[in-house]
C-alpha cells in the first residue's frame, strides 16, 4: 500500500481552514457590526475581494431606502453586502453558482454567524435560467460585487441582469468591480442587452478610502460603482 491514496482526496474531503474578518459600520448613532467567515485557501477563493465593503457601505449609506425591500445578492461568496442589507432590514435572497455548493454554503456560514434566520440560499449560475432563477420572487434591487472577474463570464452576468431587470421594470443592480485591465469593456454587451450604466464616484457614499469598515479593504485597488437598469425602468 503507498501513499497516494490521502494525496489523491477532492477537494470535498480535505478539510479547509476557516477565519474570519470583522467589519464595523457607523453613521452618527447608527452602527452595525459584522462577522464574515472565511475559507483560508487562495485556491479556493472563499474570502472577502476588496469590491466587497465598497458595495456594503454603498447598502449601507442606502439603508433606509432598502428597509422591507426585496434584494437579491448574486455571485454572493461571502456574502458582505447582502447581509448588511438584511442587518438594515431589507427581506434579502443570497445567490452563487448552483455548481458550488461550498459557495451556497457559505453562504449559510455568513448568515449564521450575524444571527440572520429566513434568509434564502439558492443556485444561480451565470446565463442559465433553471427553476429557481424563473420562480424568485419580484426583487428591487441586485448586488453584485466583482462579478466582472473573468472575461468569459461577462456576457452570461449582463445576460442574468438583463433577465432580472426585464422581469423587474422598476429594479437597479448595484454593482462593483475592480479594475484589472483598461482592455475590458462592457459597453458592447451593455448595448446588446439594452441595459444602461451609471457611474458613481466613491465619495458620494463615503467609500474613497483604503480601508472601509474598521477593515484593511479595499486597500490599493481600484474600484469602480456602477447603477445598472433597463433602458426602459419604470422610475
Amino acid at each position: 500500500m503507498d501513499g497516494s491514496s490521502s494525496s489523491s482526496q477532492s477537494q470535498d474531503e480535505v478539510p479547509l481552514m476557516e477565519s474570519h474578518k470583522f467589519f464595523h459600520f457607523e453613521d452618527g448613532d447608527e452602527t452595525i457590526d459584522i462577522k464574515i467567515p472565511e475559507v483560508v485557501d487562495p485556491s479556493y477563493g472563499m474570502y472577502v475581494w476588496p469590491c466587497a465593503p465598497v458595495l456594503a457601505q454603498y447598502v449601507w449609506f442606502n439603508r433606509h431606502s432598502i428597509r422591507d425591500r426585496t434584494v437579491l445578492e448574486v455571485g454572493a461568496g461571502t456574502s458582505l453586502p447582502g447581509v448588511v442589507a438584511s442587518k438594515c432590514g431589507a427581506k434579502v435572497i443570497l445567490s452563487d453558482d448552483a455548481r458550488l455548493p461550498k459557495c451556497l454554503e457559505n453562504c449559510r456560514k455568513s448568515c449564521s454567524a450575524n444571527g440572520l434566520v429566513g434568509v434564502e440560499v439558492v443556485g444561480i449560475t451565470w446565463g442559465r435560467f433553471s427553476a429557481d432563477v424563473i420562480s424568485l420572487p419580484a426583487v428591487d434591487v441586485v448586488l453584485a460585487s466583482d462579478c466582472f472577474y473573468d472575461t468569459k463570464d461577462f456576457e452570461d452576468v449582463l445576460a442574468t441582469f438583463c433577465y432580472l431587470l426585464n422581469k423587474n421594470k422598476h429594479a437597479q443592480c448595484w454593482v462593483t468591480y475592480q479594475e484589472r485591465s483598461s482592455d475590458r469593456s462592457i459597453e458592447h454587451l451593455l448595448t446588446k442587452f439594452d441595459l444602461q450604466c451609471t457611474h458613481i464616484p466613491l465619495g458620494m457614499f463615503k467609500a474613497d478610502e483604503p480601508h472601509l469598515a474598521g477593515s484593511n479593504l479595499p486597500g490599493d485597488h481600484t474600484i469602480q460603482f456602477l447603477l445598472v437598469t433597463n433602458k426602459t425602468a419604470i422610475t
